[in-house]
């Protein structure tokens, strides 16, 4: 599997907020052991992203393979000239071949492309390969709670691009 092989859209269609919801839930159950509470985090998430939705300030990256969605990233505008990075997802059979770079990438760029003036993510401690990749492009961590929202207990992280 190369990079080359994977398209990427960024308007959304029928049936992608069901299955990205599905896919986070799925996917951190099966490597994290999070609970149906994390589904339902995403599924309101994706409700509000979709609902305050300005193709001015906000976009979605989804990269696709033969049709199937592989990879996910979204830009979501915040009061204050601030965008909030979200729903970053990489099927695990497409990690490692530059996916999470290339979306990142779209991400920062259409970030930089319209002025924002900072940026942030949450996160939890466990995702430590996309934590080291939002390290290289410039976020710092900046807060940490201890929490159970997702059906086990962690630490919600909140990593900031000033």
């Amino acid at each position: 599997m190369q990079l080359s092989d994977l398209t990427i859209r960024t308007a959304l269609k029928p049936g992608d907020i069901g299955y990205i919801t599905y896919r986070h839930g799925t996917l951190y159950s099966n490597e994290y052991h999070y609970g149906i509470e994390f589904e339902s985090y995403i599924a309101q998430g994706l409700h509000e992203f979709f609902s305050q939705y300005d193709p001015n300030k906000d976009r979605a990256w989804l990269a696709e393979y033969e049709g199937r969605i592989v990879g996910t990233i979204f830009l979501m505008h915040r009061p204050g000239n601030v965008a909030q990075v979200r729903y970053f997802l990489i099927e695990p059979e497409f990690r490692g071949i530059g996916l999470g770079k290339k979306l990142m990438n779209l991400a920062m760029d259409f970030y930089r492309e319209k002025g924002y003036t900072s940026a942030f993510l949450w996160t939890t401690h466990e995702q430590e390969g996309a934590i080291a990749l939002y390290k290289r492009y410039g976020f710092k961590l900046t807060e940490e709670k201890p929490s159970t929202a997702f059906g086990k207990a962690l630490t919600e992280q909140r990593f900031d691009l000033i």
